[in-house]
């Protein structure tokens, strides 16, 4: 018999809400989205931040699920087995006693702690930006190292070191996700993946969780820490103000749920070891199912802890990946926009509908420059980047540009120039993951999925098959659907999760296109090489 549940995708530019029906197959009845801000920069009042508001992201989901529950009205508030979520990672999110955030939380994007990465860990000898004992004992705990100026520890000191009342007044440190729940529940919980998140977990086999050698050694106060929960346990009810706020009924269970990195790859599909799936959203990464801790402190990568306890997923981020067409889409194809408003019209009433077909035009616009945008190379690093290499420093570019290079080579470049960083992860990931027997086909999802150029351009750039499963922009919350599923016992394990999530499409490599992009490949890496210096004179 058929069973629903709500799921919710909280991601770094806004919200979606599913209302997904588990049988044969998880299928998604209807969903909603709805925007919020990211506050970036001069905005947060310091160089590098990037934060957002936590009741945004409330209203926000109050907003869409009585927009899901309208649209499916034959689905009532009271036969919805639970609720789950799948969010972005490595937020911090600080609460007092009464659950109330203490600042704007701040994002993975946030770079700011430079100066108290330096003083914790990027000191003396080093090796990976890490100095060589705490790198030692670290990876004797947690298998993984906070070497990043972006990972959640160096924001805890941070906001031990420049706000010290707001420090004093912290009670516990939440991620996203965990905030919505105590938000629903009343709870103070982090799930094993977000725990692994903070880096601050022990991963051996009989001690998992916080880690006080670590905490000690990193200056963190393990008091702070909430309670561990499993991705696919109940952690609370809905309460009855809660349940007022969203629309649903009180006392609805409320499920663990994961982390994007950990629930991404579940609803696509991957996840059996050596099941590959390549995530582009507003950031981007490649993971690997394995059955076992893998780290490569040199570019950044590490097998991390996800929604499965049996499996790790190796993984490799790119802070910006479909973000950078958002940024073509308002800052380069300007006209183009102009070209489509003009011929497609423009519905105010369904902006989430005219924005994919924008998308599906710039597609077409794609479509009209040749393979490897005739020699155009752009870099896709807006934000910084951290696989395969960590640079806060790092920016974005176009090489290569003469007299008749137009607009479409440019946004084709774009394109190219995100899937060939992803080939880069994947290249690096495959040194230590090529024995797990690694499936050829990797399934692409995210929003980046929905347009089939850039799919065949991924399958070319990377010379493999490209699956791609129904509705790839809202994975996120299958992967928090299929929590609940397992939970409940619907379906025995994270492992089963594929048999009823099947690949829709498949796309297969052009290998006429393989010179051009092996020639336009080599050029991309060289980029940072020859330029890292520059980037550090302008941006460092």
């Amino acid at each position: 018999m058929s069973k629903y549940v709500m799921a919710y995708d909280i991601g770094t530019t806004g919200i979606k809400t599913c209302l997904i029906e588990i049988d044969k197959e998880i299928r998604i009845l209807a969903s909603a989205t709805e925007g919020y801000n990211l506050y970036v920069d001069e905005e947060t009042g310091v160089k590098g931040g990037s934060e957002q508001d936590a009741d945004e992201w409330w209203s926000a989901m109050c907003i869409t699920t009585k927009e899901v529950l309208k649209k499916c009205r034959k689905i009532k508030k009271e036969q919805i087995e639970g609720i789950s979520f799948c969010s972005a990672m490595q937020g911090l999110v600080l609460v007092d006693r009464e659950g109330k955030c203490i600042r704007r939380p701040m994002t993975y994007m946030d770079q700011r702690a430079r100066e108290e990465i330096k003083k914790g860990i990027a000191h003396g000898v080093q090796i990976a930006g890490a100095e060589v004992t705490k790198l030692l004992k670290y990876l004797k705990y947690t298998g993984a190292v906070s070497s990043s100026v972006k990972d959640p520890i160096w924001k805890y000191k941070w906001v031990e070191a420049h706000e010290p009342e707001n420090f004093k007044r912290i009670y516990k440190w939440l991620d996203v996700k965990e905030y919505m729940i105590l938000r629903c529940s009343g709870e103070f919980v982090m799930t094993n993946d977000s725990a692994f998140g903070t880096l601050l977990y022990d991963t051996r086999k009989g001690h998992e969780g916080w880690c006080k050698p670590i905490c000690d050694m990193v200056g963190v106060n393990i008091e702070h820490m909430p309670e561990i929960k499993a991705s696919t346990e109940k952690v609370g009810e809905i309460t009855k103000q809660a349940a007022e706020e969203l629309g649903l009924a009180e006392g609805t269970a409320v499920y663990g749920g994961g982390g994007d990195a950990s629930l991404i790859g579940v609803g696509a599909g991957a996840t059996e070891i050596g099941d590959t799936h390549v995530y582009s959203g507003t950031s981007g990464w490649v993971g690997t199912v394995v059955p076992e801790q893998l780290v490569d402190a040199g570019a950044m990568m590490a097998a991390i802890v996800g929604a499965n306890p049996e499996t790790y997923n190796y993984f490799a981020e790119l802070e910006t990946s479909n973000k950078c067409m958002g940024w073509v889409k308002d800052h380069l194809a300007l006209d183009e926009i102009g070209v489509f408003l003009k011929k497609y019209g423009h519905k105010k009433d369904d902006l989430e509908e005219e924005s994919f077909n924008l998308y599906d035009y710039l597609e077409e616009v794609i479509d009209r420059a040749n393979p490897g945008s005739d020699g155009v190379v752009f870099t896709p690093w807006l934000h910084g980047n951290r696989c395969p290499f960590e640079d806060p420093n790092a920016a974005g570019m176009f090489f290569n540009i003469h007299l008749e290079t137009g607009k479409t080579e440019l946004i084709r470049a774009v394109v190219e120039g995100v899937c060939f960083h992803m080939r880069w992860m994947l290249e690096r990931q495959e040194q230590k993951v090529a024995k797990y027997k690694t499936t050829n086909a990797v399934r692409f999802c995210g929003g980046g999925a929905l347009g089939a150029s850039t799919c065949q351009i991924l399958a070319d750039i990377l010379q493999r098959d490209v699956e791609v499963v129904d509705s790839p922009q809202n994975i996120g919350a299958v992967g928090a659907a299929a929590c609940i599923a397992v939970g409940t016992g619907m379906i025995g394990s994270m492992t089963e999760v594929k048999k009823l999530i099947p690949a829709k499409i498949t796309y297969h490599p052009n290998k006429a296109n393989k010179a051009v992009y092996d020639r336009n490949f080599e050029v991309f890496k060289n980029l940072y090489k020859c330029n890292k210096k520059n980037f550090e004179i302008l941006n460092g």
